[in-house]
């Protein structure tokens, strides 16, 4: 990033990634960190503009004008909700992802640094997944419409590349989880709509936790607060067009089994895990290499995954009320 005073705007601001991004930021102000020192940061959520709207879109880069843009907006949901409505998913995001591009590129946006998902990556494929092979196939039936439509930003940010110069980029994180997550049981993320039902199952003294599907599919998990570590670098430092995927080793990889056991053990719950085999499970994994990152950002240390799950449950009883639910 220049010397000069930079005005970046983060869509989604409000949201888990764009909360622990203002956390992080917020940490380099409180010690005077000369990265922030000529940034200006400025959060947006969904009652700032409508990013689905281009007038509303364009009105919100009239007003700050932008230099940086930090892309996380996108209507998002869990397993269940994106089977149920992967036409929706399909549509808002296309026209989420194309109003906040063509507005970058229309008030002169130096660069953009867009949010996809490990989900875009093709069902039948070899592991572990790496940057390459984003389009190499279709990507798992029970969320196609999501992850077509961010595999479009890809497509987006290679044509405004090659037309106009533009540094527009992305990352592509494994599942995310921390605090500002949406714990709603029914739109939720694994994580997050474990740690919800399990805090209602100790509310209750329930004997026994249910988990949805066999408990078997495997998934690497990224602290939301590592992941906004690695988006400022990625922001400051990172100037390709191409994607690059920011996760967790490979061997960090666990099933959701795993993860009931995690949280399970952040609650003290002292009943049984049981598992409903009669709901789907979704794709069965989706490793993906994070070699790309270890070679450009040497010695980036992930949080442990059983400190992040602790934090993250800790903030859940500490902010119920005002969680997303």
């Amino acid at each position: 990033m220049s010397a000069t005073n930079n005005i970046v705007l983060v869509t989604g601001g409000t949201g888990l990634v764009g909360q622990a991004i203002k956390t992080i930021v917020d940490k380099e102000k409180s010690i005077n960190s000369k990265c922030i020192s000529n940034e200006t940061w400025i959060f947006c959520g969904s009652k700032d503009a409508d990013l689905r709207d281009k007038g509303q879109t364009e009105a919100l880069f009239e007003k700050h004008h932008p230099t940086h843009v930090i892309h996380l907006a996108a209507m998002v949901g869990g397993l269940f909700h994106n089977m149920a409505h992967n036409l929706d998913f399909f549509r808002e995001n296309m026209a989420i992802n194309e109003n906040v591009l063509q507005a970058s590129f229309k008030y002169g946006v130096s660069k953009v640094v867009s949010c996809l998902s490990t989900c875009i990556f093709p069902d039948n494929t070899t592991y572990p997944i790496d940057e390459t092979m984003v389009h190499n196939g279709p990507p798992h039936n029970s969320n196609f419409g999501y992850s077509y439509a961010k595999r479009m930003i890809d497509v987006l940010n290679r044509g405004y590349a090659e037309q106009h110069g533009c540094r527009f980029t992305s990352v592509v994180p494994c599942n995310v989880f921390g605090p500002h997550d949406n714990f709603s049981a029914a739109a939720g993320h694994v994580i997050p709509a474990l740690v919800r039902r399990m805090h209602a199952a100790v509310t209750r003294g329930e004997p026994t936790f249910t988990v949805l599907g066999s408990g078997r599919p495997r998934r690497q998990f990224v602290y939301s607060l590592d992941l906004a570590r690695l988006f400022l670098w990625v922001l400051r430092e990172y100037d390709s067009v191409e994607p690059i995927i920011l996760s967790v080793d490979e061997q960090d990889e666990m099933s959701i089994g795993q993860v009931a056991e995690a949280i399970k053990k952040a609650y003290g719950y002292q009943g049984d895990i049981v598992f409903d085999t009669s709901k789907a499970d979704g794709q069965y994994k989706k490793t993906a290499s994070n070699k790309k990152l270890r070679s450009l950002h040497k010695g980036f240390q992930f949080t442990p995954f059983h400190t992040a799950i602790q934090d993250t449950v800790n903030w859940f009883k500490d902010n119920r009320d005002q969680a997303r639910l």
